[in-house]
């Protein structure tokens, strides 16, 4: 759910249509094993509360927790100090619509790393384009 305040940016929002059932995609986006083949290393497991960690390569290991597991409809996590993760999952018969939304964005907050919230969700929006793409030809392939 997107929250609008004066210093807040817009929640990331990207959505994919995949040639995949929803289970598949779900096994992509909700097990440990799924989100490394198309996103980061990570000990991921889907249940609420569970801390785990996201191999971030040059940035290190990024801190989150499970927040939310609604299989296979929904799985939400925050990540580092910021941001929550959520991927929502709607089944088209044979195909699967797959949104992503990254949200936490405050032109006043800087990452862990120091670097100000408004380019590095720029670059994070591009990046999740490109991600989607990966996730797609892993659930489709």
């Amino acid at each position: 759910m997107e929250t609008k305040t004066q210093s807040s940016l817009p929640d990331i929002r990207r959505t994919f249509i995949f040639n995949a059932a929803i289970q598949k995609v779900w096994e992509a986006v909700a097990t440990s094993e799924g989100i490394s083949a198309w996103f980061m290393p990570n000990d991921f497991q889907p249940v609420v509360g569970h801390e785990f960690h996201i191999n971030a390569g040059q940035f290190g290991m990024s801190p989150c927790k499970v927040t939310e597991v609604d299989p296979p409809n929904r799985v939400s996590f925050k990540w580092g100090k910021d941001w929550t993760i959520t991927f929502e999952l709607k089944d088209l018969d044979s195909k699967t619509e797959f949104t992503l939304i990254h949200a936490g964005w405050d032109v006043n907050k800087v990452t862990e790393f120091g670097a100000p919230h408004t380019p590095v969700r720029d670059n994070m929006d591009q990046g999740w384009a490109r991600l989607g793409q990966s996730l797609g030809k892993y659930v489709e392939g």
